[in-house]
């Protein structure tokens, strides 16, 4: 079967699928966008149908799935969006205590315990926690790299020392 007998025959089952569509939407408009997506889906995917399986068994498939996966994207969207006028006492209580006040005195004290590194521990530190790779720290200090892994440690362990006040801030 070519790619123009195909569409064809998909184009048949249309009538059958609006009132597939029907049963999952309950809308009119909506069950011919769920239409159109699945006839888009099937014709774009024309090389996974294989000929002998029943068209309009995989048509209804092809719309159930989309169905469900549109439904899902949907619920996932609405519990992040809040569409209220006013915010809950729960999500209140999220906004407050979060704020962006409280990390600013964390960044600039965790600056300052950098600054605070001399530089033979400070630019191997960083270096790794930019995402560089010990041999890579290395190579471009030209050090071992015993002495890249020391160094970091150390810097760990003054960084630790310098910002204990946080070892429960969560």
């Amino acid at each position: 079967m070519n790619r123009i007998e195909f569409n064809s025959l998909v184009i048949q089952h249309s009538d059958s699928l609006k009132l597939y569509a029907k049963n999952f939407t309950k809308d009119h408009d909506d069950a011919n966008d769920l239409v159109q997506d699945t006839l888009l889906k099937a014709v774009t995917y024309f090389n996974n149908f294989r000929e002998g399986t029943n068209l309009k068994g995989w048509l209804y498939t092809i719309m159930k799935n989309t169905f469900i996966n549109n439904y899902r994207r949907i619920v996932k969207t609405n519990s992040f969006i809040t569409k209220e006028e006013e915010i809950s006492p729960a999500n209140l209580v999220v906004s407050a205590t979060k704020n962006k006040g409280e990390d600013k005195f964390v960044m600039e004290d965790i600056n300052t315990a950098l600054t605070n590194l001399s530089d033979e521990y400070y630019i191997p530190f960083t270096m790794y926690f930019e995402g560089f790779k010990y041999h890579e720290i290395s190579e471009h200090l030209n050090i071992p790299i015993g002495t890249v892994k020391t160094r970091i440690h150390v810097a760990r362990k003054a960084m630790k020392k310098t910002l204990s006040a946080y070892k429960y801030y969560a």
